[in-house]
């Protein structure tokens, strides 16, 4: 599943557009690497991303198979680290 489309279901980010711009504007990393908004992710990837004043990291736990609802999203990542950007 492509980390854009990933991220808007698992209700990280409100909508794909949010994801791609992030992807683009290089705030969000797969693996300690920049990602693309194409970037293929698999179980077990750690996603970082630096959106809403917040740098934040996760761990993909399992991929959805379609939509999720917001209460159920949190079944499929693990929050590692969140901590406040001060500009």
């Amino acid at each position: 599943m492509r980390i854009d489309l990933l991220m808007n279901k698992l209700c990280l980010v409100k909508t794909r557009s949010i994801a791609k711009k992030a992807c683009d504007n290089n705030a969000v990393r797969v693996n300690g690497k920049i990602a693309k908004a194409s970037l293929e992710i698999k179980p077990n990837d750690l996603i970082e991303y630096d959106l809403f004043g917040y740098k934040t990291e996760i761990s993909i736990t399992k991929l959805p198979e379609g939509n999720v609802s917001k209460k159920d999203a949190p079944e499929y990542y693990e929050i590692l680290k969140r901590e406040m950007v001060i500009a």
